[in-house]
């Protein structure tokens, strides 16, 4: 059997971290072929890719946080081949919340994450494809809106690398008192809600944001979304949310939410607002987003709860 052939996409903000090195040294001496890229501008996970794609290599790994994950998704999303034809994708977590990663069990140590390419065999996943304004978008883990993407993209770099998932809370706690709702209309096969909401989650993850499980059911290889919306609480609306980011449950969210899985959603709003996908913000007033389902290969753990069809 020929040696595993791997391409690590490492964020530019974990060039030096040691444990990496490290992790790759150790898989090296194990027989494993991995080589590294660094990825330092837009445009450069895609440029990775599609040299990965010309190497033949077995396994492409992202070396980041949600964001790397999806820019690498998004990158193999993009070509014409099937799932099968393509590199399998994994995933070695180094961002700030790394809620993807938390959420599918995946170890957050460089070297155990890598190990579990070699353990487990890849498994099809679905993504979500969202359509705004004529340009598509991709993303791995989750698009959210409201509140939670407020938080997300109002807490600063600089906060996120000293705090990790606490400047979430900070952020959040910070915001309790201004929150404005969205009103929108959302519309999928059998399912129509009206109305303002303070959150919204689509789901192929579960949580978005530093650990707000927001489609705390959702499974990456059903072909569905799971849609999440939090209606305007009136008078509610700082005690549900507090206590959503204190304890990092979704039981206050269970009394009010409104939920559905589809294949797919439209939503239409009054005025431009921001959907948040695994960190890319994207501003419209009119959203499609579909679940496509099995479009990449991901190795995960076996006791993977994402998963609806268990790995053998």
């Amino acid at each position: 059997m020929s040696e595993p052939r791997w391409r690590l996409i490492l964020n530019g903000k974990s060039a030096g971290d040691d444990a990496v090195r490290e992790a790759v040294a150790a898989m090296r001496e194990r027989g494993v072929g991995i080589d590294v890229r660094i990825t330092w501008e837009s445009g450069d996970a895609e440029r990775y890719v599609e040299e990965a794609i010309g190497d033949r290599v077995d396994t492409l790994i992202a070396g980041g946080g949600d964001g790397t994950l999806s820019e690498v998704a998004t990158a193999l999303a993009h070509r014409r081949e099937t799932a099968v034809a393509l590199p399998a994708l994994g995933l070695v977590p180094l961002g700030t919340a790394n809620d993807f990663a938390s959420a599918a069990l995946i170890p957050d140590a460089p070297l155990p994450a890598l190990e579990l390419l070699l353990a487990q065999p890849p498994h099809a996943i679905d993504l979500l494809k969202l359509e705004a304004d004529g340009e598509i978008h991709w993303a791995a883990n989750l698009a959210s809106g409201g509140f939670g993407t407020q938080v997300t993209v109002e807490t600063h770099d600089g906060l996120k690398k000293l705090l990790g998932g606490l400047a979430y809370l900070i952020t959040g706690l910070s915001k309790l008192g201004r929150i404005e709702p969205i009103r929108a209309s959302l519309e999928g096969p059998r399912f129509a809600w009206h109305g303002e909401f303070i959150a919204l989650g689509i789901g192929n993850g579960r949580q978005a944001g530093g650990g707000q499980a927001l489609c705390p059911d959702a499974r990456i290889d059903d072909g569905l979304l799971d849609v999440t919306v939090i209606p305007e609480l009136s008078g509610e609306v700082a005690g549900t949310l507090a206590t959503l980011l204190k304890d990092g449950k979704h039981a206050a969210l269970d009394q009010a939410a409104v939920r559905a899985q589809l294949p797919w959603l439209e939503i239409g709003a009054e005025r431009p607002f921001t959907l948040n996908l695994d960190g890319e913000p994207v501003e419209s007033t009119r959203f499609r987003i579909e679940c496509v389902a099995g479009r990449v290969r991901m190795h995960l753990p076996a006791d993977c709860p994402l998963l609806a069809a268990r790995i053998p």
